[in-house]
């Protein structure tokens, strides 16, 4: 047990008698009732989430908005203090080496990046670090709750009434606690993310509980199941450093014009692409699963799937073959069967109200 680390709220999930597991080098909580009761409740009410395994790196600097244009996909340029975006950092060959989130904090840029990647990362960035520029490692120190649901604003209001101005991907600047509140989220519902030091963190998590019975802290068994819904993209599943934007359907976020690292190499390099499948056949698709033509010729593999607790089918998102990019009906192997899976667009979830 000793070679995971614990977040600060460890003994609390304990307490809570949660399932605790390794993830990404941390002891987390999988779940503290079932993983289905937890995401229903997210889509209907309000849960609170730990994840505070996720890295943060602190960006100062006259040159930081050069820097971050150098190692990042999307338009910094475009970020002004108060707003958030979506990037990732590829390699000089494309591919994906982590995705993350960029605030602009005013007086300083805050990356936040997959636990899993933070020692890569790091060392990745300090490699391509330019002049006037400094970055530093605060994952040890600061800690992440993510309030995610449709009741999440008026209840969060009550302890941060600023809230109420920001729009999907804004942010509060840190105020006089350090702690920053987003208005982000994994869920695909109106939700936010508080980033606080270690020291507070105990005492945010009791203050949302104790707002109503109706905030349930929850675990990563839905916060995978909710974003698949939504067909967000998994480092592990769908994005690796052998998969470039294009490949994985983040052209969206892919500005060659700013000439990031690796922009030369994405698109005459796409050999694969993400969709996004379902069936109305009783049968749960799987990562590693294999996918297949309708001749039964094997076209690609499934990233992520599993059965949709909201539409109670089976969902997934899967890598094919550029040629097959068209086709419509697709077979997956499961157990020596065949079973008929059609592409659909995203999100499969619709009634998502993270944009309310």
């Amino acid at each position: 047990m000793s070679s995971y680390q614990k977040t600060e709220l460890y003994s609390t999930h304990k307490k809570l008698n949660a399932k605790l597991v390794p993830f990404s080098g941390f002891w987390m909580p999988l779940q503290y009732s079932s993983i289905v009761k937890e995401h229903h409740h997210v889509r209907s009410s309000c849960g609170l989430f730990d994840v505070s395994h996720m890295g943060e790196f602190i960006v100062h600097g006259k040159n930081s908005e050069k820097f971050i244009q150098k190692v990042t996909t999307n338009d910094v340029s475009k970020l002004s203090p108060g707003k958030v975006q979506y990037s990732v950092f590829c390699n000089h060959g494309g591919g994906i080496i982590d995705d993350l989130l960029i605030y602009n904090l005013g007086s300083h840029y805050m990356l936040v990046v997959n636990a899993s990647n933070i020692e890569k990362n790091f060392k990745w960035l300090k490699s391509n670090l330019i002049e006037d520029v400094s970055i530093v490692d605060k994952s040890d120190q600061i800690s992440l709750l993510a309030l995610q649901g449709p009741d999440s604003q008026k209840f969060l209001q009550k302890l941060y009434p600023d809230i109420l101005k920001l729009k999907y991907y804004e942010t509060l600047l840190p105020d006089s606690e350090k702690v920053v509140v987003a208005r982000t989220g994994y869920s695909g519902e109106l939700g936010f993310e508080i980033y606080a030091p270690n020291s507070k963190i105990v005492e945010i998590w009791n203050d949302l509980l104790s707002i109503s019975k109706d905030i349930h802290p929850v675990g990563l068994g839905c916060r995978d199941s909710l974003r698949l819904e939504m067909g967000y993209c998994l480092y592990g599943n769908e994005l690796n450093e052998e998969i470039n934007t294009v490949e994985a359907g983040l052209s969206w976020i892919t500005k060659y014009d700013t000439d990031f690292i690796g922009s030369q190499n994405i698109k005459d390099n796409v050999s694969k692409k993400l969709i996004a499948i379902s069936s109305k056949e009783r049968a749960i698709p799987r990562s590693g699963y294999k996918l297949y033509s309708t001749q039964k010729k094997e076209i690609g593999i499934i990233s992520s799937g599993g059965m949709s607790p909201s539409l109670k089918k089976g969902i997934a998102l899967a890598y094919i073959d550029i040629d097959f990019k068209n086709d419509r009906e697709f077979l997956v192997g499961i157990r020596d069967k065949f079973f008929t899976f059609n592409k659909t667009k995203l999100p499969f979830y619709k009634d998502g109200t993270y944009l309310k």
